[in-house]
């Protein structure tokens, strides 16, 4: 079915879903409105009562039985004036009515001769054309009117709506994939990071799994960001607000930041980003165009006051860290720096196994006044990032408009295990910043010049990047990446000494490893370890013991044998230093 017409289906099921209500709770509810959305429609309603998910079953017979009627859609032009009287009594209809203008023609729908709704439409002939059309109401929740938070709050009703049971069984299906592979969930059953509204919402605090996650992370991007050249720094999570006024981001930003500190005649303000603080640190020497390109990096922690309502786990949080990198280079050097870039981020994606994703070049449009005012510098860097990106070979598609106001950018949009576009690395040309900060470097002609600086960032976030990657791997993280990678477990208490020593070993190894010695059975530990999806379990008992072996058990695959415990820190070894994914 084509998109138009099946939004117009679930658009009329909202009427029928709406009808529905009305004939079960009558004078009790009040209709708002009802649109249709992507996965179905939903309808808003002030009612007295809860409506709970007992009554789901009562409202979709409720809805079927509207169907089975075979009534007509009928549409029914008014004035203004008219429908006010129609509407009188539904204070929700009557304030959509006077936001329009006097001599606006309006537009009700009757579903039979008994219901109507205002509504532009359009909808199908009659309910007829609805009867094989799937629906499933999925849940009720709260909506303030009008989305303000300081209208009444409503009860909306979603509902799932298909062309047909086989799609949507199949989105059912996704849902629960979802679900099973939701960063929040994960990240609490395996113990990687909580929150508490005490301490502040939007502010994680990561538990030991997921301190050593994020170490394991850190570690890995400075050490790759070394062999590609880049220097790492570290600076303060704060800042005079004059710092912020000079690049420019107390105007942009400012709603966005976290309220002033005012002490010792000074005003401090949490940095939302690390920008500020890497040109004062090129401004701090002097710089020749031989010392060009000098790459500055830094993992850095950020605060941006985000809406309570947009927070979710650690993928959008108000502290975060991001993976930070700026480059100061000469112009000629635009095309050279950037591709050293998109080479760095697709070496990073190819350990992580990331195979779906594109690269988007977000370009100016032109005569728009909200980019920098140098027509010669915006063609010359955006034809240098096309040809750069036709040379690759990546895909990568155009897309004007999208450029930051201080220059052009390529993002890299990557495919998620769900289907959804994710933009995950980025990399910037920023003419603005040098310029404002006052940025010089010396060039070959022993004049003074302003350098471009290369906004970088691979993870990103690596609070959102860890997100991305429990969800993309469903919590099954590769043993490199796993806080713990190996469990011993003993069977009876005899063996604990054998085993303390092959949990020792493994430690002296390098491998991540920890023991059970409780006084459970050892099918309740291996349930336990295979919860927390820790790749190898390694179980002792008296033979392994007497024969000085381990006995294997893979995550996804199973008991693999005996093998002697150097054979297998080889194996564990090798799958960690080689990245190797299950």
């Amino acid at each position: 079915m084509e998109k138009e017409k099946l939004e117009m289906f679930r658009h009329s099921m909202a009427h029928i879903l709406a009808k529905a209500l009305k004939e079960i709770y009558g004078d009790k509810l009040k209709l708002t409105i009802g649109p249709a959305i992507d996965t179905g429609f939903y309808y808003d309603v002030d009612c007295e009562v809860p409506i709970t998910p007992n009554d789901f079953e009562k409202i979709e017979n409720k809805m079927k039985e509207t169907l089975k009627r075979q009534e007509d859609f009928r549409r029914v032009e008014v004035s203004k004036k008219e429908a006010l009287k129609i509407f009188k009594d539904n204070e929700y209809k009557c304030e959509i009515l006077n936001g329009l203008k006097d001599d606006e023609v309006v537009t009700i729908y009757y579903t039979g001769d008994d219901f109507f709704d205002l509504c532009r439409g359009p909808h199908v002939e009659n309910t007829k054309f609805l009867l094989n059309f799937s629906f499933e109401i999925d849940k009720v929740a709260g909506a303030y009117w009008r989305g303000n938070e300081k209208n009444k709050m409503l009860q909306r009703i979603y509902c799932f709506g298909f062309e047909n049971k086989q799609d949507l069984k199949e989105h059912k299906k996704f849902l629960q994939e979802a679900q099973e592979r939701d960063h929040r969930k994960l990240g609490k059953e395996l113990g990687i990071f909580m929150f508490s509204d005490l301490v502040g919402k939007g502010l994680p605090m990561w538990l030991p799994n997921g301190f050593i996650l994020r170490r394991t992370l850190c570690d890995y991007i400075v050490d790759k960001e070394l062999s590609y050249g880049y220097k790492h720094v570290l600076t303060p999570c704060i800042g005079t607000s004059n710092l912020y006024k000079t690049s420019g981001h107390w105007a942009h930003y400012k709603d966005d930041m976290f309220p002033p500190m005012k002490m010792d005649n000074e005003e401090f303000v949490l940095r939302p980003m690390n920008c500020p603080h890497h040109m004062m640190m090129f401004k701090n020497d002097l710089h020749s165009y031989k010392d060009l390109p000098l790459r500055i990096a830094e993992i850095g922690n950020v605060f941006r006051f985000e809406d309570s309502g947009t927070l979710l786990g650690i993928e959008r949080v108000r502290n975060f860290y991001q993976n930070d990198s700026h480059i100061f280079c000469r112009p000629d050097q635009i095309k050279e720096v950037v591709g050293e870039v998109l080479k760095l981020i697709l070496d990073v994606y190819k350990d992580f196994g990331f195979e779906k994703y594109y690269l988007r070049l977000s370009l100016r449009e032109k005569g728009s006044d909200k980019y920098f005012d140098n027509d010669e510098l915006w063609d010359k860097s955006e034809n240098e990032l096309r040809e750069l990106l036709k040379e690759s070979g990546a895909e990568f598609c155009e897309a004007k408009g999208e450029a930051a106001f201080y220059g052009p950018k390529i993002d890299v949009q990557v495919y998620s295990a769900l289907g959804h576009e994710i933009t995950l690395s980025t990399c910037q040309l920023d003419y603005q910043l040098p310029e404002k900060f006052g940025l010089e470097y010396v060039g070959e002609d022993n004049e003074k010049h302003t350098p471009v600086v290369i906004h970088r960032a691979v993870f990103g976030s690596i609070d959102r990047f860890i997100a991305f990657l429990i969800e993309e791997y469903k919590g099954l993280l590769p043993m490199w990446l796993s806080p713990k990678q190996v469990y011993v477990l003993p069977i009876i208490d005899k063996c604990n000494d054998y085993a303390k020593m092959v949990l020792q070993k493994l430690k002296d190894n390098g491998i991540r490893a920890d023991i059970d010695l409780r006084n459970e059975t050892i099918g309740k530990k291996i349930r336990e370890a295979t919860a927390q999806k820790v790749p190898y379990c390694l179980i002792i008992g008296e033979k392994e013991m007497n024969e000085q072996t381990v006995a294997i058990r893979k995550r996804k695959v199973g008991d693999m044998g005996a093998v002697k415990l150097d054979e297998f820190i080889k194996i564990a070894k090798n799958e960690i230093e080689n990245k190797i994914r299950d």
